[in-house]
């Protein structure tokens, strides 16, 4: 029997595994449950990502960069005069009000790292993604500050269900961001 060329099977098996996580957590993620979610057969699962370590890294690194675009998209970073504080601040509420589940499995995903390590460069390589996107504006240091904070903030209404509160969070992420330097006074005609 001829192989089928199947160019997407791989994405179709990370998106398949996401949706599994999303529905039954980290406990329900099998190559078996995966397989039939993606409607390929178990082998394909397999080959794709020999472990299932493997396949969690997939799809921990494709939610990062839907999280580190997004962010990007906000136009704020790239902007000298935007309110840093303020944008972060909204991005983080957008993000916090759309769909729960998807924001629920990205830090599933995440903190899955804690138990295990094939997971950990992945998790710093956000960390790391959303500290380079900042750095620009503030400086190194700061910028892996306002990450951690972010994280923190998030962590804090998923885990407690308390409603995200959006000046609160502008005024922490201002609390870490040095103000920037006035221009200069303009000379006085003589």
């Amino acid at each position: 029997m001829a192989r089928r060329y199947d160019p997407e099977r791989r994405q179709r098996i990370i998106d398949a595994a996401i949706r599994v996580v999303g529905r039954k957590g980290l406990a329900g993620l099998t190559h078996r449950s995966v397989a039939a979610e993606a409607d390929v057969p178990l082998g394909s699962t397999t080959y794709h990502f020999t472990t299932l370590d493997d396949l969690m890294t997939a799809a921990l690194r494709q939610a990062n960069e839907g999280f580190a675009k997004a962010v990007a998209a906000r136009g704020a970073l790239s902007d000298p005069q935007a309110d840093l504080p303020t944008e972060l601040a909204a991005w983080l509420g957008a993000w916090l009000a759309g769909d729960r589940t998807g924001v629920e499995l990205e830090y599933e995903l995440y903190l899955a790292a804690l138990r295990r390590p094939a997971l950990r460069p992945v998790a710093a390589e956000w960390a790391d993604a959303m500290a380079a996107l900042l750095a620009p504006r503030t400086d190194p240091l700061t910028a892996r500050a306002l990450v951690a904070l972010m994280d923190g903030i998030c962590l804090q209404v998923l885990l407690t269900d308390t409603p995200y509160d959006e000046e609160y969070a502008r005024e922490a992420l201002a609390r870490l961001i040095p103000p920037s330097p006035s221009p200069p006074p303009a000379a006085a005609p003589h």
